[in-house]
């Protein structure tokens, strides 16, 4: 037994070997609390085999012990084998239950419902397991505070220690923490059994249960009129949760009377205080009070207790009283749009604009000018009448801009002054005539429409759709519509040849150009292997022939007809026109394969100065050396003009 009081020496056991029949036998021990640590805690006596014990033994430390007993004949003779002897030290309840740690601090929001777990409470004891020596059971012994609405707000579990919420009735706004005395005994729990105790620290944590409150349900404040900028007043908060956190911060906002954003209201999140601050002017003349009314909040969600009510919204009620101060004059509108016709003579009134005192609402012994005008478009004389200060055009090549504003003032019988702007628009007139882009066309054998575009400097409604009209009886030319801005011309019938002028009118309100048409065998349906150009510089034609060898005058109707006084003449596979008008045509003669206007020889080249075996230009019937130098230098100006404009 642990813990035996003796007396010691004391016999626990008597050891007897069969072979002391036949032997005379001695007995020995040796092993752990023999001969080796723990040393001598027993002993056997050698002719009797009774083994002893000698002092009390601590279970805890030593269980059991495992000893090796002999039996041995006087002369050493071992006739068995050595017996291994289990000596099992039996428990004693010496050990009481401990709490590790002896403190342990739970947490709990407040509001929690019952059956709420809080935590653990636990012990351990140090005798022997599966006993009653360590069996525990748990109750709490005392908890303070005490609550009068719940005297009873904690269970603990006898078997386990844990610790439940048996109460809905935590407020941290009343009592942040409680203390509980936990005792553990032993034995299970009867009251022999050993004990001690441990406490149980349970804090409660803040939930956002209360909401923000107003110091005041009602404020009176004072400010002087257009007052732009300045503190209001400060308003602070009451709020019962837990100071600087997210249930604690509260936020004002204004929730009625501050339609116009007159006034602003921020909070300080260290203090609690909202500050109103007035951004726009009052006028007292328009309003002497104003009624703010004002809720404060939190932004955390409100967690209310089991069976609450609704928390209600806190909030107040700012009276902002207008002071009146004497004001200068004050133009309505602030802003005057005045839209002004181009072209006007210069000192034409063409607007008033006027001033009111705010005191007495009228415009009596005030006197206008002007502060500030970048353009120099208007003056304003001292009755408020605005003219204009010269003729407007907006075509003017000195004209940047369409719109100016102006700044002026308006001053009463004290001195007090007050300004007001004015936003001149210089509007559109119907001041220009709508003009063909290009007034010369050249249009080809192929009749193809040519198509005139007109623009017009003024703006809508001023300007487009434009009217095309051919305006004399011409019934040789057409005109087809294309868009708004422009038509196609075109010949009614098969024309000759030649320049036509041809009068057109395009108008928006007004306007007549004339056109002028060449109409020339070049371009158009020819061969692109032929090379057709139209000179409408030097008034000349080069068309195809067909003729090869030297003919008489040239009459085929195919070719192109010349008008009276022309002249057409054929040498040598060329023939040449020319009108009295100035007009010439010149005709290149080809024969069944291609030739081009610089060579014709059977399939050979040559120049226009000389063929094989035929005459030359120079040499040509009826002509001399001044008729083939004016045919060389118009060659040549064609040539130069006809070049650059092939794709035209």
């Amino acid at each position: 037994m642990e813990n035996s009081l003796g007396p010691f020496p004391m016999q626990i056991q008597q050891l007897f070997s069969d072979t002391a029949q036949n032997y005379n036998i001695t007995y020995s021990i040796s092993g752990p609390g023999v001969d080796q640590p723990p040393l001598n805690y027993f002993y056997i006596e050698r002719e009797t085999g009774n083994l002893f014990v000698t002092g009390p033994i601590d279970r805890e430390e030593y269980p059991e012990f495992k000893i090796i007993c002999y039996a041995r004949t006087l002369d050493g003779y071992t006739p068995e084998r050595p017996l291994v002897h289990v000596i099992r030290i039996e428990d004693d309840n010496d050990n009481p239950p401990v709490f590790n740690p002896a403190v342990c601090t739970f947490q709990v929001y407040e509001n929690s419902r019952s059956g709420t777990v809080i935590g653990e409470m636990t012990a351990t004891d140090g005798d022997e397991i599966g006993t009653l020596h360590t069996k525990l059971k748990y109750r709490i012994i005392n908890q303070n505070p005490v609550s009068s609405k719940f005297p009873t707000m904690f269970n603990i579990d006898p078997d386990s220690g844990v610790i439940t919420l048996a109460s809905p009735g935590l407020d941290r706004e009343d009592v942040e923490q409680y203390v509980l005395l936990i005792e553990a005994r032993d034995m299970a729990g009867q009251p022999f059994g050993l004990c001690t105790t441990g406490t149980a620290v349970i804090e409660l944590q803040d939930r956002n249960d209360h909401a923000p409150m107003c110091d005041k349900s009602l404020y009176e404040v004072f400010i002087p009129e257009n007052t732009v900028g300045a503190k209001v007043i400060e308003i602070g908060a009451v709020d019962r949760d837990l100071p600087e956190t997210s249930a604690w911060h509260a936020t004002f906002k204004i929730i009625k009377g501050n339609e116009d954003g007159a006034f602003s209201i921020e909070t300080n999140p260290r203090s609690n205080i909202g500050t109103l601050c007035v951004d726009k002017g009052l006028d007292y003349e328009k309003t002497k009070e104003r009624r703010l009314e004002i809720s404060v909040t939190n932004d955390e969600p409100y967690v209310l207790p089991p069976n609450s009510r609704t928390v209600s919204q806190g909030s107040c009620v700012v009276v902002v009283k207008v002071r009146d101060i004497d004001e200068g004059p004050v133009f309505d509108p602030c802003v005057y749009i005045l839209n002004i016709k181009e072209c006007l003579p210069g000192g034409t009134m063409v607007g008033h604009y006027l001033a009111k005192d705010p005191e007495t609402r009228n415009s009596e012994d005030i006197r206008y000018g002007v502060l500030q005008d970048p353009c120099g478009w208007i003056t304003m004389d001292e009755r408020g009448e605005i003219r204009t200060t010269k003729l407007l055009d907006r075509d003017a090549p000195n004209m940047q801009n369409y719109q100016c504003n102006v700044t002026v003032s308006a001053t009463d019988r004290s001195g007090k002054t007050g300004t007001g702007v004015i936003v001149v628009n210089l509007e559109d007139e119907n001041d220009n005539f709508p003009v063909i882009v290009q007034r010369e066309k050249i249009m080809c054998r192929d009749r193809k429409p040519i198509c005139l575009t007109a623009v017009d400097a003024d703006l809508p409604p001023n300007t487009v759709p434009f009217t095309f009209e051919i305006t004399d009886r011409n019934l040789e030319w057409k005109l087809i519509g294309n868009d708004e801005k422009s038509v196609f011309l075109e010949p009614v019938n098969h024309i000759p040849y030649g320049v036509y002028d041809i009068p057109i009118m395009v108008t928006d309100n007004g306007g007549k150009q004339v056109i002028l048409i060449t109409l020339c065998g070049c371009c158009g349906a020819a061969p692109v292997s032929s090379k057709h150009v139209c000179d409408d510089l030097a008034n000349q034609n080069l068309i195809i022939s067909n003729t090869e060898a030297p003919g008489e005058e040239v009459m085929d109707p195919n070719i192109l007809p010349l008008k009276t006084g022309n002249v057409v003449t054929s040498d040598q596979g060329a023939g040449f026109g020319m009108k009295a008008g100035g007009q010439e045509s010149f005709e290149m003669v080809k024969g069944g394969g291609h030739q081009t206007m610089d060579s014709l020889e059977g399939g050979g080249l040559h120049t226009l100065q000389s063929v094989k075996g035929h005459h030359t230009l120079e040499s040509g019937r009826g002509y001399g050396h001044p008729m083939m130098d004016a045919y060389r230098y118009s060659y040549s100006e064609w040539q130069n003009f006809t070049h650059p404009r092939l794709t035209e």
